[in-house]
């Protein structure tokens, strides 16, 4: 049996299986009905680790085992395979987030707490600093630092980063608002975000800008900027550095709201 491996990898991926288990399950397809050494010669996988390999398979639903001797093995169709998984993931998932729910009234999380506070308090100020990889991870990063927002936050951004902005972190800045949190977005408001501002014009003051940035501040202390053009970086690619630096900061704000004077006010724009 010839597969290649890029379609293997691909099954991997989406079926959440090991080596020996997407070959297992393959082989299988091949034939519809096999013995576990049939089986284990087609795969090219060791005879002894091919029962462990069926016995999940079978738990997961990607085929059947026939009574009779020798013990053979059928094959699921893969359509109804992927209803399977799917199900299964779905139960994981919901069984994962449940147990998560369930720590924040254990010890646990006060014991995580302590560590962090007490690994906190000995960790020079130059030292929180760290490079993030990922749009996805830089939305996390924002989202968390929205979400620790005591007084303001300031984001400059680009057009299609402010529609990213409010679809991705309007429950947060919603919160934060809440809070008293003094949110400022300054992008370039251009037709497509015009439809957009209605969305977040209650929860953050939005403000016509050509400022070619992409960087938040927060509290006037911590700064997450993007060192790319988010128009020329794949989002898996793009790249950001979070630095806590209150005199660079203030500094970078001072110079923000110097500009934020003169900008127009999204309403303003959309009147044009």
């Amino acid at each position: 049996m010839i597969i290649k491996e890029e379609f293997l990898s691909k099954l991997r991926t989406y079926f959440s299986l090991n080596l020996y288990e997407v070959r297992i399950w393959t082989a299988l397809l091949s034939r519809g009905v096999a013995t576990a050494g049939e089986l284990s010669d087609i795969a090219n996988v060791p005879r002894s680790r091919s029962y462990d390999v069926l016995e999940s398979l079978e738990k997961k639903g990607f085929l059947l085992m026939k009574l009779g001797k020798p013990i053979k093995y059928v094959a699921v169709q893969p359509v109804e395979v992927v209803e399977r998984v799917k199900k299964h993931m779905r139960s994981e998932a919901e069984t994962k987030i449940k147990r998560l729910e369930n720590i924040r009234n254990t010890e646990i999380i006060g014991e995580l707490k302590n560590l962090h506070s007490q690994g906190i308090e000995l960790i020079d100020p130059a030292d929180l600093s760290g490079s993030i990889k990922g749009r996805h991870n830089l939305y996390n990063h924002l989202d968390l630092m929205i979400k620790n927002a005591q007084k303001s936050v300031t984001i400059s951004t680009t057009s299609q980063g402010l529609l990213r902005k409010i679809e991705g972190l309007k429950p947060t800045m919603e919160k934060a608002k809440k809070r008293g949190v003094k949110i400022r977005i300054a992008a370039p408001i251009t037709k497509e975000a015009k439809q957009s501002l209605t969305d977040v014009s209650d929860v953050a003051d939005v403000r016509h800008s050509d400022m070619k940035a992409r960087f938040c501040i927060v509290d006037g202390k911590d700064i997450l900027f993007m060192v790319l053009n988010d128009k020329e970086v794949h989002p898996t690619y793009d790249v950001g550095i979070w630095v806590n630096t209150p005199f660079f900061a203030s500094a970078l704000e001072d110079m923000f709201d110097s500009s934020w004077r003169t900008m127009k006010s999204a309403a303003e724009v959309v009147k044009r």
